[in-house]
């Protein structure tokens, strides 16, 4: 994992300045001279300032994507130094070197008369292929990088599964330490439940991938496929896609945590404005419907209109009707009124 607090600093600092100048930026080249410019603290300052910030915030995010991407595909790896597939066997292994060392051995090249043949390349094919013809190395080589070759009294697979959880603990543990600490100052609050809960699942993603006897099948179905066929980046091997998933998400927490107080003010103003607008309308609605109703009764009471017997007539019916339809309709009051017809019958 890249250093959390170096990472902390630059998200810190550089969104900040890198707003404050391209906001200064943009009003030389959108506002007039001699037109005021937005005062500090004002809404519309405000605004562009928050809009700028998020822009910037999320092309930060994109850079550091791709920064970490860069960075791992400028590493190479003992595939890519062989020119074979992740999948190869000891023998497609030795083949290969046996060609390459017929190219690059020094006693192949031809001194330049300076001095000897430089050797260190053939030195590296030489350790990438006794590390890959070796089932035990390629294990770990594959889950835990070149740091393995630094490991000499790790002999088995476990020693090597040992050695590399036990390289993992102090990255996690200066991590959560400083979500911890930035989480009581008060700096990390929103979002916190997700972020814990995504340190939680790398930990278990870690381990899951360090200690399968094959690839995790999401790097073989689908993210590798998916590179080899869209783009020029080369597939992925456990150790270099987990250096991606710890720069991703712990970078990913930082903007969430530049990002996160515009998302909840946004949230909290959008429901203000939106839920009173929803009873306005709602209100205007139910009194055209009310107006609508009281309209359509007096056309029906027009002919009546000049009729007293008749409107009393029509009265009765309807407050008959009423009484009728509530008794049929109304369980308990049905049988309220047939326990007292009971009662008065006995009486």
């Amino acid at each position: 994992m890249s250093n959390p607090l170096a990472t902390f600093i630059g998200w810190s600092i550089v969104p900040s300045l890198a707003t404050r100048f391209v906001q200064t930026v943009y009003y030389g080249i959108t506002i007039r001279a001699g037109e005021p410019r937005p005062a500090p603290g004002s809404p519309r300052f405000n605004k562009h300032y928050q809009r700028i910030q998020v822009a910037l915030i999320v092309a930060y995010l994109l850079y550091t994507f791709y920064e970490a991407s860069h960075v791992v595909r400028l590493g190479g790896d003992f595939y890519r130094d062989l020119g074979v597939v992740h999948d190869v066997g000891d023998r497609g292994i030795k083949s290969r070197f046996r060609r390459l060392a017929a190219i690059h051995h020094p006693d192949k090249q031809s001194p330049s008369g300076e001095g000897p043949p430089d050797d260190s390349y053939f030195v590296h094919l030489k350790l990438a292929q006794d590390t890959l013809a070796s089932p035990v190395k390629r294990f770990a080589y594959d889950r835990f990088g070149p740091d393995v070759l630094t490991w000499p009294r790790c002999v088995t697979k476990r020693d090597y599964l040992v050695a590399g959880l036990w390289s993992y603990a102090p990255q996690y543990v200066v991590s959560t330490l400083v979500l911890i600490v930035l989480g009581a100052t008060g700096y990390l609050q929103w979002g916190r439940f997700w972020r814990y809960f995504l340190v939680l699942a790398l930990v278990v993603l870690e381990v899951y991938v360090a200690t399968r006897p094959y690839h995790p099948p999401i790097l073989t179905n689908i993210i590798n496929p998916i590179l080899t066929r869209t783009t020029n980046y080369p597939p992925l091997l456990p150790f270099q896609f987990l250096i991606l998933a710890r720069n991703i998400i712990f970078t990913f927490f930082m903007a969430l945590s530049q990002l996160g107080p515009y998302l909840q003010q946004n949230m909290s103003l959008s429901s203000k404005d939106i839920e009173p607008a929803k009873l306005a309308r709602l209100e205007h609605v139910a009194r055209a419907n009310e107006a609508e109703a009281s309209r359509l009764l007096e056309l029906d009471m027009a002919p009546y209109a000049s009729d007293a017997h008749a409107i009393r007539d029509l009265r009765n019916r309807i407050r008959e009707w009423l009484v009728q339809n509530t008794i049929r309709n109304d369980g308990q009051v049905r049988v309220a009124v047939g326990e007292a017809l009971q009662g008065r019958a006995q009486a």
